[in-house]
């Protein structure tokens, strides 16, 4: 059976050159970065060349670099962290209604030590209206938080313009790169932000490796207090081999950026416009053009994303449906349904991340194989059999 790999968004699976430049540091350059001997001395240097192949992805300088564990972390470090250490300003926060639940449930935390939290609308392409932006502001917000690209409709978001808007109301803005670095070109000081968060697994790199950029002159408070880690900003003992992985993926990545967007973006199109002329009852979620270059999502009418996943799995082809996070929860989208999606129509969503690997007849193979699929589980679905009778009538 062929498999098709078409989740790129929920796991990468990490380049030869990357394990290649982790290995040493498994085996015998594995000393403590906090270490004199030389041993340790090795490692600090290593992470020292990570922190910079890691900024120049985002056009950083390198000590404006924290490493963390996950996406996640850095999300709870930027929105947690900056509340806490600049909430002299205030403590209001200003949230898109997109987020990835690791900056919605952070807000939520903070909301028991004192903090609220005003929620921006998006439209129906997911795409926040930076007047939006504007009008949430208030003399006592704090952090601004608007994704760059959202996992699971794929939107790229006004992210310079946004900013621009924050930093002339004096309000830190962070913005969750996660889904975008290694796909877009980002620049931080061209764009204004205060802090962006990145992680390795979406290019090519190891899981367990995030960092979060943090203007210089930035106040933020650390999550995990310890040791001197992180210039004090992350306690623990650096896990060396990842941090490594992940500075060499940032400069493969960084390497031929838009080419590979180039070439990937026609193929994604393929899919864009194949899927909904195989498959009739068939929406494209997101915006048709200012989005990932990799990324097609669809909502199919009258039936669950959870059984086009399993039945595509059996076929061979590997999707998602919603985030990595919550696709095991069973419930619907709040990006979705955020974007004004009917509840019934959010429940079919069905999400193709392509690896740069991609090629047409892959495509093919999905297109040949999605159709008897929805053609199955439409049979059994109630809701598609309540539409022929209304239909009929």
């Amino acid at each position: 059976m062929k498999r098709v790999y078409l989740d790129q968004i929920a796991a990468s699976p990490v380049r030869p050159e990357v394990l290649e430049a982790m290995e040493p540091f498994f085996r015998e350059s594995f000393g403590n970065a906090q270490s004199l001997h030389s041993a340790g001395q090795e490692a600090a240097a290593a992470i020292e060349e990570a922190r910079a192949r890691t900024a120049g992805l985002v056009g950083a300088s390198a000590d404006e670099i924290i490493f963390t564990a996950s996406g996640s972390e850095s999300n709870n470090l930027a929105l947690k962290g900056l509340a806490w250490a600049n909430q002299i300003r205030g403590k209001r926060i200003v949230l898109s209604a997109i987020e990835h639940l690791s900056v919605l449930n952070a807000a939520r935390s903070l909301q028991k030590s004192g903090f609220t939290t005003v929620t921006v609308p998006v439209d129906g392409m997911g795409r926040v209206d930076p007047g939006d932006v504007r009008k949430a502001l208030t003399k006592d917000t704090v952090v601004v938080s608007v994704m760059t690209a959202n996992s699971e409709v794929g939107t790229l978001e006004p992210v310079a313009e946004i900013a621009r808007i924050c930093r002339d109301n004096e309000v830190l803005f962070h913005t969750d790169a996660t889904a975008a670095a290694g796909h877009v070109p980002i620049d931080v000081k061209a764009d204004g932000v205060d802090a962006l968060t990145l992680a390795a697994d979406q290019f090519y790199g190891p899981k367990g490796a995030a960092a979060l950029f943090i203007r210089k002159g930035v106040r933020i408070q650390p999550l995990i207090d310890g040791g001197i880690q992180e210039a004090g900003r992350r306690g623990g003992t650096e896990n060396v081999p990842a941090i490594v992985g992940l500075g060499r993926a940032a400069e493969i990545a960084a390497s031929g950026l838009a080419g590979r967007a180039e070439a990937i973006r026609p193929v994604r199109d393929r899919l864009i416009a194949g899927l909904p002329a195989a498959v009739p009852h068939v929406v494209l979620t997101g915006h048709p053009s200012l989005r990932l270059p990799h990324h097609a999502s669809f909502c199919v009418e009258f039936i669950e994303g959870e059984a086009m996943l399993l039945h595509l799995d059996m076929k061979g082809i590997a999707a998602s449906s919603g985030s990595a996070c919550t696709s095991k929860a069973l419930k619907v989208s709040h990006v979705l349904l955020a974007m004004g999606i009917d509840h019934a129509l959010a429940q079919g969503s069905i999400v193709f991340s392509l690896p740069e690997t991609t090629s047409a007849g892959d495509i093919d193979t999905v297109l040949e194989a999605f159709p008897p699929i929805i053609e199955k589980l439409r049979r059994m679905s109630p809701l598609y059999t309540k539409f022929l009778e209304e239909k009929s009538q």
